[in-house]
């Protein structure tokens, strides 16, 4: 399972604007436009995925610190490791944000170690999680919707609905892709 975490904003403006105008209209209606501060608010979501399914997404409020993220951890990520990998031969993925490699998390995944294995990922590593590809899928879809989001509620059912659509073949790809690379590392060079 990889997964992480990524941030929805409602109005995504690179902050360029440009207007032609001849010089007797400056203040004219249509040589003018309105900003917004902060892209209009936004919204974070935590996901997981692997290659035979999505899992959920998670409304996360404000910032993921380490008291939500342990609550993702036992209420969705545990019941989900268990029930897919029974044996206890599945791997679970995360990012070494702070939050990850907070004590009460650590702790927890060392009381858990026997239900699944925890991925060692190299703090501050080149993002190569596969699940960006996913954010941008989701981010791509948004973007396409007429009319766009006009609030906060809109853009979370965005979100969760471009997620779900997601077809399968794409996180089979990304998973079948990141296996070969692997695979690839691993085996001697002759």
């Amino acid at each position: 399972m990889w997964s992480d975490e990524s941030r929805f904003q409602l109005h995504h403006a690179d902050g360029r604007v440009r207007i032609w105008q001849k010089q007797h209209e400056s203040m004219h209606s249509t040589c003018t436009s309105t900003t917004l501060q902060a892209g209009g608010g936004s919204v974070m979501v935590w996901g997981m995925f692997s290659w035979h399914d999505l899992g959920p997404l998670i409304c996360v409020e404000q910032r993921l610190n380490s008291t939500t993220y342990l609550s993702v951890l036992a209420d969705q990520v545990h019941p989900i490791m268990l029930m897919a990998y029974p044996n206890g031969d599945g791997f679970f993925q995360q990012d070494n944000g702070p939050c990850h490699g907070a004590r009460i998390v650590q702790e927890w995944f060392q009381e858990h170690e026997g239900d699944f294995t925890l991925l060692r990922w190299p703090p501050q590593s080149p993002d190569l999680n596969p699940i960006e590809h996913l954010w941008d899928e989701v981010k791509k879809a948004i973007r396409q919707l007429v009319p766009q989001p006009s609030n906060l509620t809109e853009l979370d059912s965005a979100i969760h609905q471009a997620w779900c659509q997601i077809p399968r073949i794409t996180f089979q790809h990304l998973m079948d892709v990141k296996i070969r690379a692997y695979c690839q590392e691993e085996l001697p060079q002759y």
